[in-house]
């Protein structure tokens, strides 16, 4: 045998950067582009495989969804059921996206289950998958290939078009509606509220833990005859920092519960929509009270009201939109007495950056102004053009990226003041990326 004969090919097989890569530019439209519709990939879904058996737990909503899927993740996994989640976005890799029982998939299962997918792209017609699309579809490959019982899936942006809804839920939730992404969903919380509706199925529970659900949610859930559940009316919660107690149909209730791990003033509905699904699901998924409790305090959510250790006091929040800071804002003014606070903040020129900062005003002593880089990243002079038009006359510094405003705050600050980091996923990645957080 000469030359090559019989050799394996020497190509290399593509590796996770490699895919990618691929799925960044494989839509018109790029990683950033978002073009809700369902047709692409239930074209493709349909070449492939059936998904995972299991039960299937669809969580949306504007904020709280990450927290709420967290929740369910750690008291199902802590219950002795095998778990996938699937989330977005990441923070650092994107193997966490796809974890199973708690943990990020390793870069060949992805590799595998994205090779899967692309094959059955093309057998589709070469269907112009976006970023979003693809990944979904290779989670719910990575999940076929193991023995789930429970698959919990987060909703990327509104509900009704969004690619997760491919899948029919068992369970869904909807953690509350506001106005954020109001390009792709309505002006209102009417139009959101529409959309959020969308992944609710006939005959399957549906919880809304939103303490005003928008009408036009209430009235989809009856139009379709979905079993809904509301926050204060079906379920609901009661207590204090200490301890707090969950309370649902027919009487049941479930007291001394610890306050959740993850910190923040929107925790406990987060928390008690977690809970809600837990009883509804209880014939099927039975839990122990030991796994709720463990799964209420034993988890790490990087970037929600995340406080590092050390000094000065840093604060890490992904809040992105005006509901949200106002839970941030809530928060830092339930923590101790700063002499100074920082904000070290970064926006997408999407998002509504003046409601965004306007609960903040009052509280921000130095605002130290990042640009994000990226097609919708905004500039650091928007930000602080909004402040300057905002009439905040507190001291403002613009800064090339967050992690230049970061730097800066950690000379500027106090070991006795606080640095609070937000307004995007790419703000608080940026902070958490230095090889060394110690400050």
């Amino acid at each position: 045998m000469s030359g090559n004969e019989g050799r394996l090919d020497p190509t290399p097989a593509p590796t996770l950067s490699d895919w990618l890569a691929h799925l960044e530019n494989l839509h018109p439209k790029g990683q950033a582009g978002i073009e809700l519709g369902l047709d692409r990939v239930l074209r493709v879904k349909a070449a492939l495989a059936p998904h995972a058996a299991g039960t299937v737990i669809t969580v949306g909503g504007t904020n709280g969804k990450g927290s709420t899927c967290a929740y369910l993740e750690a008291i199902y996994t802590f219950a002795g059921f095998r778990v996938g989640c699937y989330a977005s976005p990441h923070l650092l890799a994107y193997n966490e996206r796809v974890r199973i029982d708690r943990a990020p998939v390793g870069d060949t299962a992805l590799c595998d289950a994205f090779a899967t997918v692309e094959a059955a792209r093309r057998a589709a017609g070469d269907v112009p998958l976006t970023y979003f699309e693809f990944g979904t579809l290779a989670a719910l490959e990575v999940f076929r290939a193991e023995r789930l019982d429970v698959l919990i899936l987060e909703v990327g942006l509104g509900g009704r078009l969004d690619a997760v809804n491919a899948y029919d839920a068992d369970c869904t939730v909807v953690t509350g509606v506001a106005l954020d992404h109001m390009d792709w969903l309505g002006a209102t919380r009417e139009e959101i509220g529409y959309e959020k509706a969308g992944i609710f199925r006939s005959g399957k529970p549906a919880v809304c833990a939103d303490p005003e659900p928008p009408q036009a949610l209430l009235a989809h859930a009856r139009a379709i005859g979905a079993d809904l559940h509301l926050l204060g009316v079906d379920f609901g919660y009661f207590g204090d920092d200490r301890q707090w107690v969950f309370w649902s149909r027919g009487g049941l209730r479930r007291g001394g519960l610890a306050k959740p791990a993850l910190r923040g003033a929107g925790q406990l509905r987060n928390a008690a929509a977690a809970l809600a699904v837990v009883e509804i699901l209880r014939q099927t998924l039975p839990v122990a009270m030991q796994a709720i409790r463990r799964g209420l305090i034993e988890l790490e959510l990087p970037g929600r009201f995340q406080v590092l250790p050390g000094r000065p006091t840093v604060i890490l929040d992904v809040a992105h939109n005006p509901e949200a800071v106002g839970g941030l804002a809530d928060s830092l003014a339930g923590m101790a007495f700063f002499p100074r606070t920082f904000a070290v903040v970064g926006m997408l020129a999407d998002k509504d950056i003046a409601g965004s900062l306007a609960p903040l005003l009052d509280k921000i002593d130095v605002w130290l102004l990042a640009d994000l880089a990226g097609p919708r990243g905004a500039t650091a002079d928007a930000l602080a053009g909004i402040l300057a038009s905002a009439a905040a006359v507190s001291r403002m510094e613009t800064f090339a990226s967050p992690r230049q405003a970061f730097e800066r705050s950690l000379k500027l600050a106090g070991e006795n003041d606080r640095i609070v980091v937000f307004g995007s996923f790419h703000t608080v990645a940026a902070v958490l990326r230095k090889p060394n957080n110690s400050h």
